[in-house]
């Protein structure tokens, strides 16, 4: 579990203070822009009511607690699951980060009723309109880790 604590903090801490220094160190709450090494790496304020990409923005008061208890369930199923069945230092640092970046988004929106985006990322001709944070980042890193290498100890022999 140490495993596990010090990916889901390590995640946790880095998507605050990233947010922190840019969103309100950097003033990009009010820029709204900074070409940090364009046309690949830009900061895009978003803030983020929905879910992915925006979907289901609408009813954001409602959509807002839906998704802080959301995460707040996710995360504690995952401990559940990382302190009873998770096995593998890969598979526990996969879940601590998908709990700690679930966490961090579940924050933003707990304080600022949206989640703030603001990594935009372009490539190749393609001028990508959306912008991610830290802790999605986690969350993709972590959910892809457990699909590929979670382990049960009930399925060990």
């Amino acid at each position: 579990m140490r495993l596990f604590s010090l990916s889901a903090l390590f995640w946790f801490l880095a998507d605050q203070l990233s947010k922190w220094a840019v969103v309100h160190g950097m003033r990009l709450d009010e820029i709204g822009h900074i070409a940090v090494f364009p046309p690949f790496l830009n900061f895009h304020m978003g803030w983020n009511t929905g879910i992915n990409f925006g979907l289901f923005a609408n009813s954001a008061d409602v959509t807002r607690w839906v998704l802080v208890g959301l995460a707040v369930v996710i995360s504690i199923w995952v401990i559940w699951w990382a302190r009873t069945g998770l096995t593998r230092p890969i598979a526990l640092i996969s879940a601590g980060a998908l709990v700690g970046g679930a966490l961090g988004n579940a924050l933003d929106r707990v304080v600022y009723g949206a989640v703030a985006d603001f990594l935009n990322m372009s490539c190749c001709g393609i001028d990508n309109p959306f912008a991610f944070n830290v802790a999605d980042i986690g969350i993709f890193a972590g959910a892809f880790g457990l699909l590929f290498f979670a382990d049960s100890k009930k399925n060990t022999p």
